[in-house]
């Protein structure tokens, strides 16, 4: 069974993302290692989200509640986030549910920007991430993959293809109500990684040409060399003469004492865990934008994703849970088909036949076996598959046990 517990920027607040930012990632690491309900997971953390992607074995009825208060357990202890707080900043999804919301997120459906670019890389990253470290599933291996493919068919074929939407670029929106000329502005960035340089195309996109970056890791001239900017040694003489800071990094916070009272500079905080401490805010002459506000502002209605890519989510969903239900048809009708293969290729070698005679009987196999394995695909979509149960008992004396969750969510009715 697939669950999905998020915690994101509708139903939780930015201190519990922080938290469980920081402290989740390493108790789910330990729920596959030491939990024997749990075969595989995947996290997602973003400036705006949490999401804990799990493949929980069900032995008993009732085991969906269990696994769902085991792991909020588990993430509330690693967060330092109380139990009761966690459980009512948790959304839970399962089965095709949890596939249709990972389907969504990665399309951008779900963002604080409907349809920002940045959400599928992340995705994206975080199952290479499992994959490194042990923690994936034949079954999120799959999901992830239809996530991957549905996201690039809403881009093909919605209003939300070449729009280039990101968290960075509104924020930048936003911020120009600040600042009357990006060109004459001078601009630090502080972070060197892959968001950082998203954050100088989005910049440069403004038209800011002062561009500066510092690197609280020592890494500031090989970015500054590459992006073609400015690298900042002294971060506090900096900022003294900068118009506008950009934090987007994992490794640092940025205090009240690096600005002086009376310097007029806004901030840009994208980092989760926040990069800059509140009291800068407070600052004289220092304006803060950090993602609590962002989020606030973000203009829902006009970054409303089309209707066509809610729908082209939904099917997916249901060919995602219908491939699942459908499998076990599939695969003994395959198992009987391949068997009588086997053994003509036996008898044919038996009888002198070379190569040629079995790749020819082989090819057969997957002639004859295609038609009704995409039959049998499209009546679990349909809701009929007990009508391609019936057939293969009629036809072939098989029987096929429905996969372990088909009851309970997986398979949806059109």
């Amino acid at each position: 069974m697939l669950l999905c517990l998020t915690a994101n920027h509708r139903n939780a607040s930015l201190d519990v993302l922080e938290r469980l930012s920081q402290g989740a990632p390493a108790a789910t690491r330990a729920l596959v290692d030491d939990e024997l309900f749990v075969a595989g997971a995947v996290v997602l953390a973003t400036c705006n989200r949490f999401e804990a992607y799990l493949d929980i074995d069900e032995p008993l009825t009732g085991g969906e509640a269990v696994a769902v208060e085991s792991v909020v357990e588990a993430l509330a202890e690693a967060s330092d986030v109380p139990a009761d707080l966690l459980r009512s900043s948790v959304a839970v999804h399962q089965g095709s549910d949890a596939a249709a919301h990972l389907f969504a997120v990665t399309s951008g459906l779900e963002s604080v920007v409907v349809g920002e670019d940045e959400i599928s890389g992340q995705v994206r990253r975080a199952l290479d991430a499992a994959r490194a470290e042990g923690m994936t599933s034949g079954e999120l291996e799959r999901l992830f993959q239809r996530a991957t493919h549905t996201s690039r068919g809403i881009r093909n074929r919605t209003g939300l293809r070449g729009t280039h939407r990101s968290l960075v670029r509104f924020a930048l929106e936003l911020a120009s109500s600040r600042i009357a000329d990006w060109s004459a502005a001078r601009v630090v960035i502080v972070g060197t990684g892959r968001y950082a340089s998203r954050t100088v195309e989005a910049v440069r996109a403004r038209g800011a040409q002062d561009l500066r970056v510092f690197s609280p890791s020592g890494r500031a001239g090989a970015f500054a060399a590459k992006h073609g900017l400015v690298p900042v040694e002294d971060f506090p003489a900096a900022v003294a003469a900068a118009d506008v800071v950009i934090t987007c990094t994992a490794d640092a916070v940025v205090h009240a004492e690096a600005f002086a009272p009376g310097h007029r500079v806004l901030v840009i905080d994208l980092g989760l865990p926040r990069n800059v401490d509140p009291e800068v805010g407070r600052v004289p002459a220092v304006e803060l934008l950090d993602l609590e506000t962002i989020r606030l502002h973000a203009p829902l209605e006009q970054f409303s994703a089309h209707a066509d890519a809610r729908a082209i989510v939904g099917d997916a969903a249901t060919e995602f849970a219908a491939d699942r239900a459908a499998a076990p048809a599939i695969t003994a009708l395959r198992s009987e088909v391949l068997g009588i293969v086997e053994a003509e290729i036996a008898r044919a070698r038996a009888r002198g036949a070379g190569d040629e005679t079995e790749a020819a009987l082989r090819h057969l196999a997957g002639v004859l076996l295609h038609r009704p394995s995409v039959r049998i695909r499209e009546l679990a979509v349909d809701g009929r598959l007990d009508e391609a149960h019936t057939a293969l008992q009629t036809l072939h004396g098989l029987t096929v046990d429905e996969p372990a969750g088909a009851a309970d969510g997986w398979t949806q009715t059109a």
